[in-house]
């Protein structure tokens, strides 16, 4: 599980995040939704360490991570998975060693270790026998699955996904839907989701957040967004033909 408790976050004299609570449960795909700019991608940035937030406290399973230091946020890091929304793959390095990179930097696992670790999470996201492929010869669909294999490598008890949908025709993200939705119940993770793909959210949104213009708006049950009475989502909703 995840807390955020009263975050804040400024740039310059511009307010992005205020005061937002929330709460990310394990097992369950917790979807962050709100239009460009409301803030929704900094606050994921702030969960994972790469923002410091100004003010409140975010707490994985109690520990507060912006009051550790680097060693300590570096161990819970060792439990966190990220999708970024463009994969981030590394150009140079064929798909073994982009999934085997974590497995490097954060293991003191063996060579033979590391390849086995690596063939079972392209196993897992039905991408056996590419190993030596690289990035540039890969479609869009199967750098988001290498990016998934690569997020889940450590075994995290959290991922993070963003716009894990973007730039992807409707079957394959469709198939990308089901394999994130699939791990998360398997391993229990608590994943959240950054998106403005509303069949994603009806189809595999267990706990919702709405985030508008830097605040949090409207939290809940995805059968209950119709019924909500927020203005500001519905007309979000609306707007994304929803």
């Amino acid at each position: 599980m995840i807390e955020l408790k009263n975050i804040n976050k400024s740039f310059g004299e511009k307010s992005v995040l205020e005061n937002i609570n929330a709460t990310f449960y394990p097992g369950k795909c917790n979807f962050v939704i709100g239009a460009s700019g409301s803030g929704k991608s900094v606050m994921m940035k702030c969960m994972v360490g790469l923002l410091e937030v100004d003010s409140g406290e975010i707490l994985y399973n109690k520990t507060n991570f912006v009051k550790l230091d680097y060693e300590q946020k570096k161990e819970i890091r060792k439990e966190i998975g990220m999708l970024f929304q463009g994969t981030a793959l590394f150009d140079s390095l064929s798909v073994e060693d982009n999934i085997a990179f974590p497995l490097r930097i954060f293991t003191k696992m063996k060579q033979e270790e590391i390849i086995e670790r690596v063939n079972f999470c392209l196993q897992r996201v039905n991408l056996p026998n590419v190993n030596k492929l690289f990035p540039s010869s890969l479609s869009g669909g199967m750098k988001k699955r290498v990016g998934i294999a690569r997020a889940i490598a450590l075994n995290p008890k959290y991922l993070f996904c963003d716009e894990p949908n973007s730039g992807l025709d409707p079957i394959t993200s469709r198939l990308i839907d089901d394999l994130i939705k699939e791990l998360t119940a398997e391993y229990n993770i608590t994943t959240i989701i950054n998106t403005h793909d509303m069949k994603s959210l009806f189809e595999m949104g267990d706990n919702i957040i709405f985030i508008y213009k830097g605040k949090k708006s409207w939290e809940g049950q995805k059968g209950d967004i119709k019924t909500s009475g927020n203005e500001q989502l519905l007309s979000f909703m609306k707007a994304s033909e929803f």
